[in-house]
């Protein structure tokens, strides 16, 4: 009771003895710290501001052609548990920013042809494909390379749709409906201006089967069909790296190097999905909103 009766009336002497701090603390933009007053602190920000005016661009840092360091996360997720098993060490690797988008749409220049030229054409340690380095103008961005890229090619870039199919080299990127039917395409979008988003992987290539009323369908890969805008963007030729599928693992040890963990050890039950399956193929995805059967009467 005495030590209670104590600490009641030391706290009563201190608030008696300083009836400031409360009006100090309602100083707007001040904080009261210790009997001193100090500005606020804001939070530190990590991410710089967008550099292109695109809402679809997902990327918050500014585009930079050099190397950027990565964090393994061995699987983990922020609480520190496994999420995706067989993650885990690895080779070092440094990210290189891929510029999917083409065509970077210029008011008063949309359609506009221009040249880009391949600086030089490398392995990249985050994909199957190769990348090149391409300089037009006042910038250097990454692409994936096509198959028979080599420095020193000029590559073409346009957004005008004519009347008469261009004659499009390997490498050069045009609309689908300015391309002639059974093109082989590479790095396709499926909104026009988001960036390629199909046919990215080593050695791919898609076929454009036909051109109906604005509308493209192309071959993809997996040979399902997919209807996009004649507007969307598509690369000319065949994807790099195309003996991807042909390399020999050879040991164990390769696939660590590759950032590859080895299962568990448990005995696996094997179900139904080891089997093989012949599946009809899925019926055609679509990008485009068609009218519908009331609209059209």
């Amino acid at each position: 009771m005495a030590v209670s009766s104590l600490t009641r009336a030391l706290g009563a002497l201190l608030l008696s003895s300083a009836p400031s701090l409360p009006q100090r603390a309602q100083h707007p933009g001040l904080v009261c710290l210790g009997g001193t007053l100090l500005p606020p602190c804001h939070g530190f920000s990590t991410s710089s501001t967008l550099s292109t005016n695109n809402p679809m661009w997902k990327c918050r840092i500014k585009y930079t052609t050099r190397p950027i360091g990565m964090k393994k996360t061995g699987g983990r997720d922020h609480t520190g548990r496994i999420t995706v098993h067989r993650i885990g060490g690895g080779h070092k690797q440094r990210y290189r920013m891929i510029d999917f988008q083409r065509l970077r749409y210029v008011p008063g220049a949309e359609s506009g042809l221009y040249e880009e030229k391949v600086i030089q054409v490398r392995y990249d340690p985050c994909r199957s494909a190769d990348i090149a380095l391409v300089a037009g103008g006042k910038q250097k961005r990454w692409i994936i390379a096509t198959e028979n890229m080599q420095p020193g090619d000029l590559l073409k870039t346009s957004g005008h749709i004519g009347r008469m199919a261009v004659s499009a080299n390997e490498g050069d990127a045009y609309p689908l409906g300015a391309l002639p039917v059974g093109t082989l395409i590479n790095n396709l979008e499926s909104h026009p201006g988001k960036g390629a988003q199909y046919i990215r992987a080593a050695g791919t290539c898609g076929v454009l089967l036909r051109k109906v009323n604005g509308t493209a369908i192309v071959q993809l890969p997996s040979k399902r069909h997919m209807q996009v805008l004649e507007t969307c963007m598509a690369t000319v030729g065949r994807v790099s790296n195309i003996d991807h599928n042909k390399r020999i693992i050879g040991k164990a040890g390769r696939n660590r190097w590759l950032g590859k963990r080895p299962h568990s050890g448990l005995w696996h039950r094997k179900g139904g999905w080891a089997g093989r399956k012949i599946k009809p193929l899925p019926p055609m995805k679509s990008y485009v909103n068609l009218p519908t059967a009331a609209a059209r009467a």
